[in-house]
């Protein structure tokens, strides 16, 4: 356990509740004579600050390197340092020997935003509870937006879609859903999310409609590189056709996007391949 001055189990908490991300470095095993004990501690915030220790110089800058490594694959490694004579002169310590660290993820619980409260939005939010989304539901209706109807959401917000993201957290651990009750208010939401650092932004709908809502945010002046974290239209296809079924195709895909292991549609690489193109007729014009 660790026993050192800094509360650093409370530190991970709140960097969960922030919805940020971080490594823990413990050490696991040790042979010969290391500065610290077993189980000693560190870690490293994503902005590279750190709390705790796994024995000074001699180790901990590797130690934060490799913590970097891990909080941007999101995959934990086990590490082995051996401390040399020269390494322990050169620290001023009296230690040699060999360490072995595990540095894992702490990656924040996802946040899931589900703009709109209609029959899809009620079976997503349903099913993403039970993968451990965080989940908060918004819609201009207080009827359809409730805790009656949505039961498993953490936050439930009413209010117009043209402010639907005020106030809300969306960071890199946030999954933004638009499932609202037209294509005007689809485009509205749209607009709101990809302002938003989300990674993942779903837009339900037809190939035509979607290419349309995109069309129209870049004739606004909305840069295509601003589309990006747009899987549109959303789901992996299995060839669903009831809310429900659409909400599984929907939910396994926020899971393959959660764990790295995506793959767009064909429908998903036309949206893409349409705002590739755009940007580099932008480029074109600006090199003229």
């Amino acid at each position: 356990m660790y026993n050192g001055p800094v509360d650093l189990y409370s530190e991970i908490v709140r960097i969960r509740e922030r919805g940020e991300a971080a490594a823990l470095a413990t050490i696991v095993r040790r042979l010969g004579s290391t500065p610290r004990k077993d189980s000693a501690k560190m870690l490293i915030r994503e902005d590279g600050t750190t709390l705790g220790s796994v024995g000074g110089g001699c180790v901990e800058a590797e130690v934060w390197q490799t913590a970097r490594q891990v909080i941007r694959s999101g995959r934990a490694q086990l590490v082995r340092y051996e401390l040399t004579e020269e390494d322990a002169e050169n620290e001023g310590l009296v230690c040699g020997g060999t360490v072995e660290i595990f540095v894992e993820p702490i990656v924040p619980d996802p946040r899931l935003v589900i703009l709109g409260a209609g029959h899809l939005g009620q079976a997503v939010c349903r099913l993403a509870a039970g993968v451990g989304f965080r989940i908060t539901v918004i819609d201009d209706r207080e009827a359809f937006a409730n805790a009656e109807r949505f039961p498993d959401a953490e936050r439930i917000l009413v209010r117009p879609l043209e402010t639907a993201l005020e106030g809300v957290e969306v960071g890199p651990a946030t999954y933004l859903l638009i499932v609202t009750r037209g294509h005007r208010h689809d485009q509205i939401a749209t607009e709101q999310a990809i302002r938003t650092a989300a990674c993942y932004i779903g837009l339900v709908g037809s190939r035509r409609k979607i290419k349309l809502i995109v069309e129209a945010l870049l004739e606004k002046g909305h840069p295509p590189e601003r589309f990006r974290n747009l899987y549109a239209p959303i789901g992996i296809p299995i060839g669903s056709e009831t809310p429900e079924e659409i909400a599984v195709s929907v939910v396994a895909e926020l899971i393959a996007v959660r764990k790295g292991v995506h793959q767009r549609s064909p429908k998903q690489e036309f949206i893409q391949e349409y705002l590739g193109r755009s940007l580099a007729g932008q480029d074109l014009q600006a090199s003229r």
